[in-house]
């Protein structure tokens, strides 16, 4: 019986033996990746459009607050009639509602500003993800691979399994040229 689970237990070793693995280093393969570059650059000036609109509404909403400083030490003048002392009262009530308004109208841009950014952010990973997937496929057909995974997923492989540069490769990179996480500068200076 114990030599039975012994080799059920070897079947699925055997089988894994006589299979072909290779790991990638997703975030080289993102980096070098042909919208890299764009991407980055469509999201960083929508995040400084973003930033220049909102910073426009904090100065309109800092001129409300100056005016409405401004109508307040006038209110505390004593020699204001009674009549002229509640027309200020009433604009005062005005500017003060404006200023809120505009807080909460500031507050609200910001956030929908925030979430477009961040799922324009996520349609770009998913459309690089998927086409880096199908590079992936391509490659390891190519080359007899039965499995290739995430370098970053698994705690210990020998450099003998990182096929990165052969998949930079077939993205059509030159993987000396490549860019790595930590190393943009190097890619920069190339050109």
């Amino acid at each position: 019986m114990k030599k039975l689970v012994f080799a059920l237990a070897l079947v699925p070793a055997l089988a894994m033996a006589d299979m072909k693995i290779g790991t990638v280093d997703m975030m080289t393969l993102v980096r070098n990746h042909k919208t890299y570059e764009s991407n980055k650059k469509f999201l960083t000036d929508s995040e400084k459009e973003s930033t220049a609109r909102l910073d426009s509404m904090r100065k309109d909403i800092e001129k409300i607050q100056a005016d409405g400083q401004k109508l307040a030490e006038e209110a505390q003048n004593p020699m204001l009639a009674a009549g002229k002392r509640q027309e200020i009262e009433k604009q005062l009530m005005e500017i003060q509602k404006k200023f809120v308004a505009g807080q909460q109208q500031l507050r609200s841009e910001a956030m929908r500003a925030q979430q477009d950014l961040q799922a324009t952010e996520t349609k770009f990973l998913k459309i690089t993800g998927e086409d880096l997937r199908k590079t992936i496929t391509a490659f390891a057909e190519k080359n007899g691979y039965d499995m290739v995974v995430d370098s970053s997923a698994v705690p210990y492989f020998k450099a003998a399994y990182d096929v990165t540069d052969g998949v930079l490769k077939e993205m059509g990179v030159d993987p000396a040229k490549a860019v790595k996480p930590g190393n943009d500068e190097a890619k920069n200076e190339g050109k």
